[in-house]
């Protein structure tokens, strides 16, 4: 049966950029080689993917849902309650919008609609963007017919015959940042013939290693190192304020930067969280970091991010609970390493897929085909 353009696609994940991010570069993806396709995401009410999406073009629905805590809480006992809400609208969205797929990226806000398309026949696909696959995704991949996957040895979570190995999409303008080097230092203000150390901790920011850079922050400028140091939203004015006293004449203390592409160009070395979309983008940037993975995460799966790659001699990582004594020597070790930074960014280039986005989209294609 040959399907009737234009194609109609669902999309669903978010909670975090790392499940939002991926899934509007696979639908830009989409609608680059199917212009008229007809697309509609689903997310959960609340969530950063509810301005997040419509940013990006797109029109979204959220669902009444929510992740289960590891504690006992009041939203726990609800939990029974959002779900069953939540499956019924989800219902309600593919009787109205008649999807060709439905595509999910992660996170809780993908369970309803992911569990009520399956149960439908209708063709799906779950991109699961870590080295652990998470509770949701685990859940659907007895149920879809396509599982991308971003790390090898997925196997012990998915049927074999499901998993495609395609790597995570990242933005485009990652792909070429090589040659921006000298654009990135003039955006940032940063002088060339002193090295930089590019510090995130993701949108909200981290507050650990915010504290580690603060209190080593002085070494940073003794050594003469530029810092490019993203604090996220929730530690800006905190950060700006105790480092007034220092001379931070090379010290460049942002909210949040936009131009990452810039960003990772002027790089020399990166101190960075273990979610996978900052994995994938710096194995695409091929830039040599430090790892330092959040405990905070379900399943400690950022630390088993970063132990895949360190495995490989493609990174170096330090534990959450270890950065206080370690987090700003290590860096500075490396910054006076010029061998070792080069050996483990020719290495964490190798893992790069710069095609994750074109292989996904070809797998949508042919699960509707």
């Amino acid at each position: 049966m040959s399907i009737k353009k234009p194609y109609r696609i669902i999309i669903s994940g978010g909670g975090t950029g790392g499940h939002i991010y991926p899934a509007l570069a696979v639908a830009d993806e989409i609608r680059k080689r199917h212009p008229d396709t007809k697309f509609l995401f689903v997310g959960a009410e609340g969530k950063m993917e509810m301005t997040k999406v419509p940013e990006a073009g797109y029109p979204i629905k959220g669902l009444w849902i929510s992740g289960l805590q590891r504690r006992l809480t009041m939203k726990n006992l609800m939990f029974p309650f959002k779900l069953i809400h939540s499956l019924v609208h989800a219902r309600r969205i593919l009787s109205q919008f008649k999807p060709h797929a439905v595509l999910g990226f992660g996170g809780f806000a993908s369970g309803p609609i992911m569990l009520a398309a399956t149960g439908r026949g209708i063709p799906t696909l779950i991109q699961e963007q870590n080295s652990h696959a998470g509770i949701t995704n685990k859940r659907l991949g007895q149920k879809v017919n396509r599982i991308c996957v971003a790390y090898e040895g997925m196997e012990k979570y998915f049927p074999k015959k499901k998993i495609v190995f395609t790597g995570n999409p990242v933005r485009q303008d990652i792909l070429d940042v090589a040659d921006k080097r000298q654009r990135g230092l003039a955006h940032f203000d940063l002088k060339s013939d002193q090295p930089v150390l590019l510090i995130l901790g993701g949108s909200l920011g981290a507050r650990s290693i915010n504290n580690c850079i603060i209190e080593g922050l002085q070494k940073l400028i003794d050594a003469r190192v530029q810092v490019l140091w993203q604090t996220g939203k929730l530690y800006h004015e905190e950060m700006n304020q105790r480092a007034s006293e220092k001379d931070l004449s090379a010290i460049r203390v942002l909210e949040f930067i936009r131009e990452m592409d810039l960003a990772y160009a002027s790089a020399d070395l990166v101190i960075s969280r273990a979610g996978a979309l900052s994995i994938s983008e710096l194995c695409i940037a091929g830039k040599p970091v430090v790892f330092v993975p959040s405990p905070n995460v379900a399943e400690d799966h950022q630390t088993k991010n970063a132990q895949a790659l360190v495995a490989k001699d493609a990174a170096r990582m330090v534990r959450d609970a270890e950065a206080p004594a370690a987090l700003v020597d290590t860096a500075l070790e490396l910054m006076a390493d010029q061998p070792g930074r080069e050996a483990l960014a020719a290495n964490i280039r190798k893992m790069g897929r710069p095609d994750a986005t074109k292989d996904i989209t070809n797998e949508v294609e042919k699960i509707i085909a």
